[in-house]
């Protein structure tokens, strides 16, 4: 039997509202030429992240996802403080396995607030990319 649920117009306003809208900002890899493989980066801005559903963007890498939104880069903000850096390490967000290859994340303090992403491999310099925070705290 096939039963269908109908929401009055009210929900299904309320449902268009609140849909998350992604934009690819940046899209970029970094080749090892060792074993012919690369570190593949993907940077989006989102209409919508985090509990109180403000703009942030997204970081994907490796199948990592980091979400920049007001609430936690604040807290990211205030231990950056604590410890008097303006380039804050997200060591818990970065692929930090190898000396000589890696993907570091960083939060960048001031103004503007900045998403720093630095990409190593054996073979390549290192290469780094900033992107604007839609947000300050």
């Amino acid at each position: 039997m096939n039963t269908r649920i109908f929401l009055p117009i009210e929900f299904q306003k309320i449902k268009r509202i609140m849909t998350n809208i992604k934009t690819r900002i940046d899209e970029w890899s970094v080749k090892d030429l060792e074993d012919n493989s690369s570190l593949n980066i993907i940077v989006e801005s989102c209409t919508e992240l985090g509990n109180n559903s403000k703009p942030g963007i997204q970081i994907i890498y490796m199948g990592n996802i980091v979400n920049f939104e007001p609430n936690v880069v604040e807290q990211w903000a205030y231990k950056a403080g604590k410890e008097g850096v303006t380039d804050y390490l997200l060591s818990d967000k970065s692929w930090m396995v190898h000396t000589d290859r890696y993907i570091k994340i960083y939060l960048v303090t001031g103004s503007p607030l900045k998403a720093k992403v630095e990409v190593k491999t054996r073979s390549s310099k290192l290469v780094v990319k900033e992107y604007e925070l839609p947000f300050e705290v």
